[in-house]
């Protein structure tokens, strides 16, 4: 009987201290709860060893993550294209320069180190635009996508070689209009013989209209010269290309505005159907974060502005060893490093059936360069002091104009074959003959 007062004593008190059963349990209990009321009882201790091996495993997981994005983003950018074999001859160029002298070796290999990194540069930029929207993505082209061009011509700027800076551009517009353009179409005519290709009408109409009017402030100054009817000799052709730059920076700001802003539905082919076929792919060509691409930008640019200046400083050398015409070198070999990356596009465009896009890679590319690139220059060496003007010297000029003419007959009835770009390519041939030939005058001479 002693026994059972006991244990209903002992069952009375467990139900008045219910409240604080847990601790009479762990009271009564310690073997089994004892690691029960340590993780209540010491929390701080408790959470303490287990936070401290977390944040190391974080910390660590976080360094392996960064720098797995980083080998991806060096491959990505520097490993995984092809063209990027060429890489290592930029670094050889500058090793030949100091230790050979041999302006022609250092002419090519920073050439063709050149080549990969505007190809480059084009990637960077599509991957950026992916995060900037199409208005911002439109500047970023028209300021990247020819940032080569740009780069070298402010460098032969600073060296007082304006004819070379003239001569490149020019060349730059040449290329995509006729040998860029002539090997998309022939491509792309070859593969899809079995059809017609088409593209936008419309749109390769106001780019044809921008390229006449890019002509038109290119001939009349140097008509000015030539027919010596100036009101200030010597001065009045700078004057008037220092206002024409102006009035074509302005004509492609309202461009890209109109482009963009207010005729979207204008350029609706290419929009549907990069939107409506092609989102898989985008999504898979997004492969760079925001600040990456930013990144990448920066460090190509700063490459290509290098290797620029060993390449300008070598193209007087270049010309005198190879016993070519700094012309030809600067019309013809420059303008391929530069478009490069054009080059490659366009092509695959075509390939996909996509001439909407190729037209505004080539025939766009050339209006950035014609509108955007050379007033650019022109208002660059205005604050650099130098006689920068758009007297592009009369054959030069003379083989604009008939260029823009061809091309522009070529695309007005919105269709394209092969036949059309083998024509392209064999006026292009004969532009190339013309200035192996040519001699360009002396300054001075009329």
């Amino acid at each position: 009987m002693g026994s059972v007062s006991a244990e209903d004593k002992m069952d009375t008190d467990f139900d008045e201290e219910t409240p604080f059963s847990s601790t009479s349990s762990s009271t009564s209990a310690p073997s089994k709860q004892q690691p029960h009321t340590f993780h209540f009882d010491s929390s701080s201790s408790s959470v303490t060893l287990p936070k401290s091996s977390s944040s190391s495993s974080t910390t660590s997981f976080f360094n392996h993550s960064r720098t797995r994005r980083i080998s991806r983003s060096i491959y990505l950018v520097l490993i995984k294209a092809k063209i990027n074999i060429l890489l290592p001859f930029g670094p050889l160029a500058i090793f030949l320069h100091y230790f050979t002298g041999k302006h022609v070796w250092v002419f090519f290999f920073a050439l063709l180190g050149i080549a990969p990194l505007a190809e480059r540069l084009g990637y960077a930029t599509e991957q950026l635009a992916f995060y900037t929207g199409p208005t911002v993505g439109g500047l970023l082209n028209a300021t990247f996508g020819n940032a080569t061009e740009m780069i070298i011509s402010i460098y032969a700027l600073k060296s007082d070689m304006i004819r070379v800076v003239q001569q490149s551009l020019l060349g730059s517009i040449l290329s995509n209009m006729l040998l860029v353009l002539g090997c998309a179409f022939f491509t792309g005519g070859i593969v899809h013989y079995k059809k017609v290709q088409v593209f936008n009408k419309a749109a390769a109409v106001v780019n044809s209209g921008l390229l006449l009017m890019a002509v038109m402030g290119i001939l009349f100054p140097a008509v000015l010269h030539f027919t010596h009817s100036e009101v200030h000799l010597g001065k009045s052709v700078l004057s008037l290309s220092r206002f024409s730059s102006c009035i074509m920076l302005v004509a492609y700001a309202s461009y890209l505005f109109f482009q963009l802003r207010s005729q979207q539905n204008f350029y609706s082919p290419v929009d549907q159907e990069v939107d409506t076929c092609e989102n898989s792919d985008e999504e898979e060509e997004l492969e760079l974060t925001k600040w990456e691409a930013i990144i990448w930008l920066g460090i190509l640019t700063v490459w290509v502005s290098v290797l620029s200046g060993y390449l300008v400083d070598a193209i007087e050398g270049a010309s005198e060893s190879l016993n070519m015409s700094v012309a030809f070198i600067s019309v013809i070999l420059l303008p391929i490093v530069g478009n490069a990356a054009e080059h490659a596009s366009a092509i695959m465009f075509a390939v996909k059936d996509k001439l909407d896009i190729t037209i505004g890679v080539a025939i766009g590319s050339s209006t950035q360069i014609s509108m955007f690139v050379i007033p650019f220059c022109v208002v660059v060496g205005w604050c650099m002091g130098k006689d920068m003007d758009l007297n592009f010297q009369l054959f030069e000029t003379a083989t604009l104009f008939i260029t823009v003419l061809v091309v522009a007959f070529m695309m007005q009835e919105g269709t394209s074959n092969y036949f059309k770009g083998l024509m392209l390519i064999l006026c292009y041939l004969i532009v190339a003959a013309s200035f192996f030939v040519h001699v360009d005058p002396k300054s001075g001479d009329d």
